[in-house]
């Protein structure tokens, strides 16, 4: 029996992350989204791909989740973007009103589901979510250090000319201007970066990093899809696969990185258990301190989700 997959949210990112999945045929996949008819159109087009790419899998679209039932990963898009001039308080409280019945649907359906989430802000609607279903730390995960860390090793196989197939590189942290990429521990074919480019070429890079998203909605006029919709996949398959991968994810933090009760992006393995295990490495000062404020942004910012549940 095929694996299923449920991925909530219609809009660019849900989309592409079916179609990414499609394409991969990593299990059949129900798209869920409120908005009446968009996630019946959009499977209706993927499913009228499947000759081109050879594939038998099913994709449904529907507006409601009974049909998600017995889903094995269920992937989160769902959510709102900040607009100018809007409150975080605003965002938190209009993205939790969108996690949290969601998170509870899932549990209904899809009880033993494993649960990787997608909206912003990540670390807050992975913690959300976590505390709506009470599943274990190891089913619910958060993705943007994958998409960091993609990010990070392009720049540096662009500057350097070089495959990025060469290029290992991670980062800790929240997701944007808090992340706190881990340049020591990047190189390129083994060798580390900080013996290819200068420390000034190395910082701009860093800079780019941490502004990408950024820099992708001055262009675009609204958010990537792409990116993180393939950073999705990229977790779905190693949890339905059981690759055991290390990766960077937003996972529930108890003591490690001396953070409690929190979601923070840190390498995880990742496998048929879900977050199977935290890695922790070791830090110069100037990265713990680095890693101490995200700690510090991340907390305040789900302290502020959980007087709003």
């Amino acid at each position: 029996m095929r694996k299923k997959i449920t991925v909530v949210g219609a809009g660019r990112v849900g989309e592409t992350t079916a179609h990414i999945l499609a394409r991969k045929a990593l299990g059949d996949i129900v798209l869920v989204d409120i908005v009446p008819n968009l996630a019946a159109g959009k499977a209706l087009d993927l499913m009228e791909l499947r000759p081109i790419d050879d594939s038998d899998i099913t994709i449904t679209g529907t507006s409601g989740f009974e049909e998600t039932a017995g889903s094995d990963v269920v992937v989160v898009t769902s959510g709102m973007p900040r607009k100018p001039g809007e409150s975080r308080e605003d965002l938190l409280r209009k993205n939790i009103g969108i996690v949290k019945p969601v998170s509870e649907q899932v549990m209904k359906y899809s009880p033993n589901a494993f649960l990787v989430v997608v909206a912003n802000p990540l670390d807050t609607m992975t913690w959300v979510a976590k505390k709506v279903t009470g599943w274990p730390k190891n089913r619910v995960v958060g993705m943007a250090g994958i998409l960091d860390a993609a990010r990070l090793r392009c720049f540096i196989a662009m500057e350097l000319g070089v495959s990025v197939k060469d290029v290992q590189a991670f980062v800790l942290g929240g997701h944007g201007d808090e992340m706190v990429p881990c340049v020591r521990y990047a190189s390129v074919g083994g060798i580390p970066i900080e013996k290819l480019m200068s420390k000034e070429k190395i910082d701009a890079i860093v800079k780019r990093t941490r502004g990408a998203g950024g820099e992708i909605v001055k262009l675009l006029g609204f958010s990537a899809y792409f990116s993180p919709a393939a950073a999705a996949v990229e977790m779905v398959q190693a949890i339905l696969k059981d690759e055991k991968r290390v990766v960077p994810c937003s996972a529930y933090l108890e003591g490690e990185y001396g953070a409690n009760d929190i979601y923070l992006g840190v390498p995880v393995l990742l496998g048929a258990g879900g977050v199977e295990k935290v890695l922790e490495v070791d830090l110069t000062d100037e990265e713990k301190v680095m890693l101490a404020n995200s700690i510090k942004l991340c907390s305040e910012s789900i302290e502020e989700g959980k007087n709003l549940l």
